[in-house]
């Protein structure tokens, strides 16, 4: 049977190359973004404009399970330190981040539990791990995603529910596209790269692939990097 995978933040950048290559594979895919539908028509996709953060009961009436979640959506902070930062702007990037995850994942997970099977992929980033891939809010929302991620793996390893996450360093997509201005961060953050460039997409995507293919059985909670080395610094 054709397994079912639902991408949040599909509309561009990871999500978008996730669902490309799902559909490659032949998988079914649903994708979700609160951006418009990106240019692609394929009759395996059906996609949802929607903010994570809001009523999300008409996503659940049409897919109400999924063999592969992969929580992909994610923003920015502009790396603010906490005293530039509002607590308007704290509270959208965690529920962004980190609640929309949960909210998604708990609704995921009682089918999954039910069948004995499923795989969750969590967008975590280098950032879950080390201070400055980020400024307070994005780097605190995804230490939050990290633990939530090893833990969702601790409680439900036992109902055959296999959790993941991935931690990319600077990947070039619409999120980072201000760092490719002129004066952005772009050329310094290559240099600073042990492998001297960005991640693509494709490559987070290929990741993604493997870790959902169901062959890395007595692989669970780990948390892999794929960030050019940045993290062996």
């Amino acid at each position: 049977m054709t397994k079912t995978v639902l991408v949040t933040g599909a509309a561009s950048g990871i999500g978008q190359a996730q669902v490309d290559l799902f559909l490659e594979k032949g998988y079914a895919v649903y994708g979700v973004d609160k951006s418009a539908k990106p240019d692609l028509s394929h009759h395996n996709f059906q996609f949802f404009q929607m903010d994570l953060r809001g009523n999300l009961a008409a996503l659940y009436e049409q897919v109400p399970q999924v063999d592969i979640l992969c929580n992909t959506a994610g923003i920015l902070d502009d790396y603010k330190p906490l005293l530039d930062t509002s607590e308007e702007e704290l509270q959208v990037v965690m529920e962004t981040n980190f609640f929309a995850t949960v909210t998604l994942t708990r609704h995921y997970l009682k089918k999954m539990v039910e069948k004995k099977s499923g795989i969750i992929i969590n967008m975590c980033s280098i950032a879950s791990f080390m201070a400055g891939g980020g400024g307070a809010a994005y780097t605190s929302s995804k230490h939050a995603l990290a633990g939530f991620t090893r833990q969702l793996a601790l409680d439900y390893a036992k109902d055959g529910i296999q959790i993941f996450g991935i931690a990319p360093g600077a990947v070039k997509t619409a999120m980072t596209a201000a760092d490719f201005k002129p004066g952005g961060l772009a050329d310094w953050v290559a240099q600073e790269t042990p492998i001297g460039r960005w991640t693509d997409p494709a490559e987070i995507a290929e990741l993604t692939l493997m870790l959902a293919s169901g062959k890395l059985a007595s692989m669970q909670g780990e948390i892999v990097k794929i960030d050019g080395g940045w993290s062996l610094k």
